[in-house]
């Protein structure tokens, strides 16, 4: 029998290079050898955007995304959290269960007082317990996570411990983290500082759904240097990050052309920027299209969300009736 994994989705905007390849690839690859539940996390949302402008607009654009990048819901389970009303009654009786104390100390919690200090609302001070929800409610045994979410998993952990020992019941199984590549690939920005990431600015990422047009400027405006000054030197981080960028996208032949020129002192920026651009746009095409396509598509989307929705709620209710028989609920 399959293990289960569990992972949240965001919408909180467009899918970037660093995490096609940084988390969607490996879930493409998960959905063959787990049982996954891959799940739109509009729930956890409302805990930093109460009043979205658009939520539904935004769900729609993850959903696109990640089936345009290969989730396949046939293979898989992919829904939308507030579909599945299961989690927020388990969250209810995981929040009976947790202590003040250990909420407070969450790491996010601290650091989201710090970020959003107008805006400390319940939500914020629960989310472990909604996380551990999500988790639960499909007895998840893997979770793939950041290390900024371990701490979270490890509170999972406790409440699924708490509730089975109050309960005398081993309905929760342990989940643990676990990454399902050795070798994941750091995707770094264009602004010459590291991975590619939002909070760097729209100009560093290379986003999944970027025209030819757009993707072409943004690298042109990419970060570089006046060149290479003495034959074989060691590459400034700036230069080095477009370099790692080439091996991701562009044939070992180009790569190796560019790194000579560089190390001859030789290399042009504006012709190297300009390949690095037309084999970005190669890369991206078939998922760029396949989002056009799907973003049309209104009833397949909602057919995809409604199947995936049936799928966890089937699972969810089951865990749900055996929570609430044992907590002593029952009707007359």
């Amino acid at each position: 029998m399959k293990e289960t994994v569990v992972s949240g989705i965001r919408p909180t905007g467009k899918l970037h290079l660093g995490n096609y390849f940084g988390a969607v690839k490996n879930f493409v690859k998960m959905q063959y050898d787990y049982n996954c539940y891959f799940f739109i996390a509009d729930l956890h949302s409302l805990t930093t955007h109460p009043t979205p402008g658009d939520l539904h607009g935004y769900v729609k654009h993850v959903l696109v995304e990640y089936l345009a990048c290969g989730i396949n819901p046939e293979e898989t389970t992919i829904y939308v959290q507030s579909d599945v009303p299961e989690v927020a009654e388990l969250y209810l009786y995981l929040n009976m269960n947790a202590y003040l104390g250990e909420l407070e100390r969450s790491a996010s919690f601290k650091d989201k007082i710090r970020s959003q200090s107008d805006n400390v609302n319940a939500g914020l001070l629960t989310y472990p317990t909604l996380m551990a929800a999500d988790i639960l409610i499909h007895k998840a045994t893997k979770v793939p996570v950041g290390k900024d979410q371990e701490q979270h998993l490890e509170m999972t952990r406790t409440f699924g411990n708490r509730f089975n020992r109050l309960y005398n019941t081993d309905l929760f199984p342990e989940s643990f983290a676990f990454n399902y590549s050795e070798n994941l690939v750091k995707v770094p920005g264009l602004d010459g500082k590291g991975k590619m990431s939002k909070s760097s600015g729209e100009g560093s990422c290379i986003y999944l759904a970027d025209s030819p047009e757009v993707i072409r400027k943004k690298v042109s405006r990419a970060v570089t240097d006046g060149g290479p000054t003495a034959e074989n030197q060691p590459k400034p981080e700036a230069i080095q990050n477009l370099f790692d960028l080439m091996k991701i996208v562009s044939p070992a032949d180009t790569m190796a052309h560019f790194d000579a020129l560089y190390n001859k002192c030789e290399i042009r920026y504006g012709d190297f920027k300009k390949q690095l651009a037309e084999d970005m746009i190669i890369f991206n095409s078939p998922i760029r299209e396949k989002i056009e396509e799907l973003s049309k598509d209104t009833s397949y989307l909602r057919q995809v969300a409604k199947h995936g929705a049936l799928k966890a709620r089937e699972s969810a209710q089951k865990t749900i009736k055996e929570a609430r028989e044992l907590i002593g609920f029952k009707s007359f």
